[in-house]
Protein backbone atom coordinates (compact mmCIF):
# COMPACT_ATOMS: atom_id res chain seq x y z
CA UNK A 1 0.00 0.00 0.00
CA UNK A 2 1.67 3.20 -1.22
CA UNK A 3 0.76 6.71 -0.13
CA UNK A 4 1.32 9.56 -2.55
CA UNK A 5 -0.13 13.01 -2.05
CA UNK A 6 -3.60 13.23 -3.64
CA UNK A 7 -5.69 11.82 -0.78
CA UNK A 8 -7.74 9.97 -3.43
CA UNK A 9 -7.99 6.19 -3.37
CA UNK A 10 -10.06 4.21 -5.87
CA UNK A 11 -11.92 0.95 -5.33
CA UNK A 12 -13.18 -1.56 -7.86
CA UNK A 13 -16.00 -3.50 -6.20
CA UNK A 14 -16.71 -7.02 -7.45
CA UNK A 15 -19.07 -7.87 -4.58
CA UNK A 16 -21.70 -6.81 -3.77
CA UNK A 17 -22.79 -5.64 -7.22
CA UNK A 18 -25.96 -6.20 -9.23
CA UNK A 19 -26.64 -8.11 -12.42
CA UNK A 20 -28.87 -6.88 -15.25
CA UNK A 21 -32.04 -7.87 -13.39
CA UNK A 22 -30.95 -6.25 -10.12
CA UNK A 23 -29.92 -9.38 -8.20
CA UNK A 24 -26.95 -9.13 -5.83
CA UNK A 25 -23.98 -11.01 -7.27
CA UNK A 26 -20.22 -11.22 -7.25
CA UNK A 27 -18.47 -10.61 -10.57
CA UNK A 28 -15.18 -12.03 -11.82
CA UNK A 29 -11.98 -10.01 -11.69
CA UNK A 30 -10.55 -9.38 -15.16
CA UNK A 31 -6.92 -9.03 -16.11
CA UNK A 32 -7.70 -5.91 -18.17
CA UNK A 33 -9.37 -4.15 -15.23
CA UNK A 34 -6.38 -4.84 -13.00
CA UNK A 35 -3.88 -3.46 -15.51
CA UNK A 36 -5.80 -0.62 -17.11
CA UNK A 37 -7.23 0.86 -13.93
CA UNK A 38 -3.82 0.66 -12.22
CA UNK A 39 -2.25 2.45 -15.19
CA UNK A 40 -4.93 5.16 -15.13
CA UNK A 41 -4.53 5.51 -11.36
CA UNK A 42 -0.76 5.88 -11.66
CA UNK A 43 -1.10 8.35 -14.53
CA UNK A 44 -3.47 10.58 -12.57
CA UNK A 45 -1.74 10.24 -9.20
CA UNK A 46 -4.22 8.30 -7.08
CA UNK A 47 -2.74 6.93 -3.87
CA UNK A 48 -4.06 3.35 -3.96
CA UNK A 49 -6.23 1.11 -6.10
CA UNK A 50 -8.20 -1.44 -4.10
CA UNK A 51 -9.86 -4.48 -5.64
CA UNK A 52 -12.69 -5.90 -3.53
CA UNK A 53 -13.75 -9.52 -3.85
CA UNK A 54 -14.50 -12.09 -1.14
CA UNK A 55 -13.72 -15.03 -3.42
CA UNK A 56 -10.55 -17.00 -2.69
CA UNK A 57 -10.07 -18.11 -6.31
CA UNK A 58 -10.22 -14.48 -7.43
CA UNK A 59 -7.62 -13.52 -4.79
CA UNK A 60 -5.36 -16.25 -6.13
CA UNK A 61 -5.80 -15.01 -9.71
CA UNK A 62 -4.99 -11.40 -8.78
CA UNK A 63 -1.99 -12.51 -6.71
CA UNK A 64 -0.61 -14.52 -9.65
CA UNK A 65 -1.02 -11.58 -12.02
CA UNK A 66 0.60 -9.15 -9.60
CA UNK A 67 3.46 -11.55 -8.89
CA UNK A 68 4.18 -11.91 -12.61
CA UNK A 69 4.52 -8.13 -12.97
CA UNK A 70 6.25 -7.58 -9.62
CA UNK A 71 8.93 -10.27 -9.60
CA UNK A 72 8.35 -12.48 -12.63
CA UNK A 73 9.24 -11.99 -16.28
CA UNK A 74 6.82 -9.06 -16.55
CA UNK A 75 8.85 -6.99 -14.06
CA UNK A 76 11.84 -7.05 -16.41
CA UNK A 77 9.81 -6.90 -19.59
CA UNK A 78 7.71 -3.86 -18.64
CA UNK A 79 8.92 -1.92 -15.56
CA UNK A 80 6.29 0.80 -16.13
CA UNK A 81 3.52 -1.80 -15.72
CA UNK A 82 5.18 -3.01 -12.52
CA UNK A 83 5.20 0.55 -11.20
CA UNK A 84 1.48 1.01 -11.92
CA UNK A 85 0.53 -2.32 -10.38
CA UNK A 86 2.25 -1.33 -7.13
CA UNK A 87 -0.92 0.72 -6.47
CA UNK A 88 -3.05 -2.45 -6.21
CA UNK A 89 -4.23 -3.80 -2.86
CA UNK A 90 -6.65 -6.70 -2.63
CA UNK A 91 -9.39 -6.77 0.02
CA UNK A 92 -12.20 -9.14 1.01
CA UNK A 93 -14.76 -6.38 1.56
CA UNK A 94 -15.43 -2.69 1.20
CA UNK A 95 -15.61 -2.43 4.97
CA UNK A 96 -12.03 -3.71 5.16
CA UNK A 97 -10.90 -1.09 2.64
CA UNK A 98 -12.53 1.65 4.72
CA UNK A 99 -10.72 0.30 7.81
CA UNK A 100 -7.35 0.28 5.99
CA UNK A 101 -7.77 3.81 4.66
CA UNK A 102 -9.02 5.08 8.03
CA UNK A 103 -5.97 3.57 9.72
CA UNK A 104 -3.61 5.02 7.12
CA UNK A 105 -5.13 8.52 7.11
CA UNK A 106 -6.11 8.77 10.77
CA UNK A 107 -9.78 9.39 9.97
CA UNK A 108 -12.56 7.87 7.89
CA UNK A 109 -12.49 8.90 4.23
CA UNK A 110 -15.43 10.48 2.41
CA UNK A 111 -17.03 7.67 0.38
CA UNK A 112 -18.01 8.61 -3.17
CA UNK A 113 -19.90 6.22 -5.42
CA UNK A 114 -20.27 6.15 -9.18
CA UNK A 115 -23.27 5.11 -11.23
CA UNK A 116 -24.47 5.18 -14.82
CA UNK A 117 -27.63 6.86 -13.50
CA UNK A 118 -28.04 10.09 -11.55
CA UNK A 119 -28.47 9.40 -7.83
CA UNK A 120 -30.10 11.47 -5.10
CA UNK A 121 -27.11 12.63 -3.06
CA UNK A 122 -24.80 13.95 -5.77
CA UNK A 123 -21.55 15.86 -5.35
CA UNK A 124 -20.38 17.74 -8.46
CA UNK A 125 -17.01 17.22 -10.10
CA UNK A 126 -16.13 20.81 -9.16
CA UNK A 127 -16.82 20.08 -5.49
CA UNK A 128 -14.82 16.84 -5.58
CA UNK A 129 -11.87 18.60 -7.26
CA UNK A 130 -11.95 21.24 -4.50
CA UNK A 131 -11.86 18.50 -1.85
CA UNK A 132 -8.91 16.86 -3.61
CA UNK A 133 -7.06 20.19 -3.70
CA UNK A 134 -7.80 20.57 0.03
CA UNK A 135 -6.16 17.14 0.54
CA UNK A 136 -9.29 15.54 1.99
CA UNK A 137 -9.29 11.76 2.21
CA UNK A 138 -11.61 10.43 -0.52
CA UNK A 139 -12.51 6.86 -1.45
CA UNK A 140 -14.01 6.65 -4.96
CA UNK A 141 -16.00 3.46 -5.60
CA UNK A 142 -16.58 1.86 -8.98
CA UNK A 143 -18.87 -1.12 -9.52
CA UNK A 144 -18.52 -4.02 -11.89
CA UNK A 145 -21.30 -6.02 -13.59
CA UNK A 146 -24.31 -3.65 -13.68
CA UNK A 147 -23.16 -1.44 -10.84
CA UNK A 148 -22.81 -1.16 -7.10
CA UNK A 149 -25.39 -2.94 -4.95
CA UNK A 150 -27.93 -0.76 -3.09
CA UNK A 151 -26.26 -1.59 0.23
CA UNK A 152 -22.99 -0.10 -1.06
CA UNK A 153 -24.77 2.99 -2.37
CA UNK A 154 -26.30 3.45 1.10
CA UNK A 155 -22.83 3.33 2.70
CA UNK A 156 -21.56 6.22 0.60
CA UNK A 157 -21.68 9.88 1.46
CA UNK A 158 -22.28 11.08 -2.11
CA UNK A 159 -22.45 9.89 -5.69
CA UNK A 160 -20.68 11.77 -8.46
CA UNK A 161 -22.56 12.53 -11.69
CA UNK A 162 -22.58 9.81 -14.33
CA UNK A 163 -20.38 10.11 -17.38
CA UNK A 164 -21.91 9.96 -20.82
CA UNK A 165 -23.44 11.98 -23.58
CA UNK A 166 -26.91 12.60 -24.88
CA UNK A 167 -26.84 9.48 -27.05
CA UNK A 168 -29.24 7.52 -24.84
CA UNK A 169 -26.58 4.81 -24.52
CA UNK A 170 -24.52 4.59 -21.33
CA UNK A 171 -22.81 1.21 -21.00
CA UNK A 172 -19.13 2.08 -20.79
CA UNK A 173 -16.64 -0.45 -19.53
CA UNK A 174 -15.56 0.29 -15.99
CA UNK A 175 -12.03 0.88 -17.34
CA UNK A 176 -13.31 3.65 -19.60
CA UNK A 177 -15.43 5.20 -16.86
CA UNK A 178 -12.50 5.22 -14.41
CA UNK A 179 -10.25 6.95 -16.96
CA UNK A 180 -12.85 9.58 -17.81
CA UNK A 181 -13.66 10.32 -14.18
CA UNK A 182 -10.01 10.50 -13.12
CA UNK A 183 -9.35 12.92 -15.96
CA UNK A 184 -12.29 15.09 -14.83
CA UNK A 185 -11.04 15.08 -11.24
CA UNK A 186 -7.25 15.13 -11.60
CA UNK A 187 -6.53 16.06 -15.21
CA UNK A 188 -4.97 19.31 -16.34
Amino acid sequence: MKTNQSGLDIVLVHHPVVNKVGEIIGSAVTNLDIHDIARAGKTYGVDNYYIVTPYEDQHKLVAEILEHWDSGHGAKYNPARKEALELVTLADSLERVVEMVTEKRGHKPLLLSTSARTQGKTLSYTDVRARIRAKESLLLLFGTAHGLAPEVMEMTDYCIPPVGANSGYNHLSVRSAVSIILDRLLGV
